[in-house]
């Protein structure tokens, strides 16, 4: 699986070239904005064809579930912490049937440790990230593991054999597509390179 996570800032047609990326197959869009409120959240949402929400996972303000029809809600590490060790109703007014759950982990030994069954797990970072200056690769092998973990972190079409031969199940871009000067492209090429090799592993 290929998860795209959204850029913090908005980007230039950032809602147009999400809809052709939607048309070129990307089935996981993480919709992480820090900076938007509630009302802008909605805005967002509602700028992007009902078609596509399926497939969108929200990181804020998780009862949006109850208003789209979203893939399903993520949680960024410390909010993890504080809902599983504090919350055990959180999920009493989300509407999460047949939606899928996900969190955040820079370590491999929180994944393992964690009891919570989520769906899949974003480790981060794999490699030095584009995204983020200074944001140095810990190059973490999961191929213990039998939890799905997407490795994070530096993912480009050039380092998706080397993510994957770490035993991660799926991988996670964010500056790899958005800093791409042609961002359709860039992940058009993951996708490629994913696909093909995730296929000669099955043979």
């Amino acid at each position: 699986m290929i998860v795209l996570i959204a850029p913090e800032k908005d980007i230039p047609n950032e809602i147009e070239i999400l809809h052709q990326l939607f048309k070129t197959g990307l089935q996981y869009y993480h919709f992480r904005k820090p900076f938007k409120n509630y009302k802008e959240h909605l805005t967002y949402l509602n700028q992007i064809e009902p078609q596509y929400h399926n497939r969108i996972v929200v990181h804020y303000f998780h009862e949006l579930v109850n208003s789209f029809n979203l893939k399903g809600i993520h949680f960024q590490e410390q909010k993890r912490i504080d809902v599983l060790e504090n919350g055990k109703g959180y999920f009493n007014t989300l509407q999460m049937a047949g939606k899928t759950m996900s969190s955040s982990f820079h370590d491999p030994k929180d994944v393992e440790n964690c009891e919570f069954e989520f769906d899949y797990h974003l480790l981060s970072p794999v490699f030095s990230s584009i995204s983020k200056k200074g944001y140095q690769g810990k190059g973490f092998n999961v191929t213990g593991t039998d939890k799905f973990i997407v490795g994070m972190g530096g993912v480009t079409s050039e380092t998706i054999k080397d993510t994957l031969d770490l035993g991660y199940k799926g991988v996670g871009v964010l500056g790899g597509v958005w800093n791409a000067e042609q961002p359709v492209e860039a992940f058009k090429q993951i996708d490629i390179k994913f696909n093909s090799i995730s296929k000669k592993e099955k043979l």
